[in-house]
């Protein structure tokens, strides 16, 4: 008698409804989705990526790929039924009440889910993809893996980094020393976050309260991560100037992180560093060989291109 494995996926679609919509800043809006699908949801904390899929005007989500291979589905669909998909992270999840947060970061109608998230109203459907917990193992999909004897974590990004460094921050243990960077593009988008205690959160608006001309993006993020870097010198233990491959970040993605079971605390310091790519590059290679803070202690990631649509 043969036995049939039933492959479990690890990562799934859920049809969801929008349950509330909060206006959190003028750059950010929060949207709690909710469904009886997500009994089926899992969420590992931290910066855990899903990915949003948007309704089609005059369809909804009637397009919502079927099956456990829903991105096959999705790419056989004939592009002017494809859903839009972006990339988020879970901002909170609850799931005695069947509720996942998404923060959207709002920049006009010069992307779907910008768009999307600007009118979004109680009732509003959408597909959220996201870890499936019926899956046995491990489903990934987040890079913060510290190691637990590091001395000090730095942590920085610009705006689209924000829901998932403030996810990071409230997980952080009491006594944890922290160091967070954040740039945003006003003043009144610095939000309130948990932060325990040992944990300093500094936020970098570009645009000055006293209408000076905003800063251009990413020049005040590198100088507070080079600026901190010094300052935490003494908790450095540097390491050779590593060679650092060239990424392409107009045709390449900059997605650079140890891995889990990389050595504890080598350089003393952990980073996770994400936002605009070729800001992030240019961290990545002051980091590494400038400061000569080890590879395997620093995450880079570019979660989005200046001038390039996502996804």
């Amino acid at each position: 008698m043969t036995v049939e494995t039933v492959q479990v996926p690890a990562y799934r679609t859920f049809p969801v409804r929008v349950a509330r919509v909060q206006r959190l800043s003028p750059g950010f809006v929060r949207v709690t989705f909710t469904g009886p699908e997500l009994d089926a949801f899992a969420s590992n904390g931290w910066d855990q990526r899903i990915k949003v899929m948007l309704p089609l005007p005059g369809r909804g989500i009637l397009d919502c790929p079927a099956g456990d291979d829903w991105y096959g589905a999705w790419r056989a669909l004939p592009p002017e039924r494809q859903m839009p998909i972006r990339t988020y992270t879970v901002r909170g999840f609850r799931p005695e009440r069947l509720e996942v947060d998404v923060d959207f970061v709002l920049h006009g109608a010069t992307g779907p889910a910008s768009a999307w998230a600007e009118q979004a109203t109680t009732g509003d459907e959408v597909v959220l993809v996201g870890p499936n917990a019926r899956f046995p193992g491990p489903t990934g999909g987040y890079e913060w893996h510290p190691p637990a004897d590091a001395s000090c974590l730095l942590v920085a990004g610009d705006e689209t980094a924000v829901p998932a460094v403030c996810a990071i921050v409230e997980s952080l243990p009491a006594g944890r020393l922290a160091r967070v960077l954040l740039e945003v593009p006003t003043a009144a988008d610095a939000l309130d976050v948990a932060a325990p205690a040992g944990v300093e959160v500094t936020w970098l608006p570009r645009s000055p309260a006293h209408g000076a001309p905003p800063a251009p993006r990413g020049q005040l993020l590198t100088a507070a991560v080079v600026a901190t870097v010094r300052e935490l010198g003494p908790l450095l233990t540097p390491s050779p100037a590593a060679e650092l491959a060239d990424v392409d970040v107009d045709t390449e993605i900059l997605w650079e992180v140890p891995a889990d079971t990389a050595p504890q605390g080598s350089s003393g310091v952990y980073a996770w560093l994400a936002g605009e790519a070729s800001v992030v590059k240019g961290l990545r290679r002051h980091l590494v060989q400038e400061a000569g803070v080890d590879r395997c202690s620093v995450a880079f990631m570019g979660y989005w291109r200046e001038g390039r649509g996502s996804d």
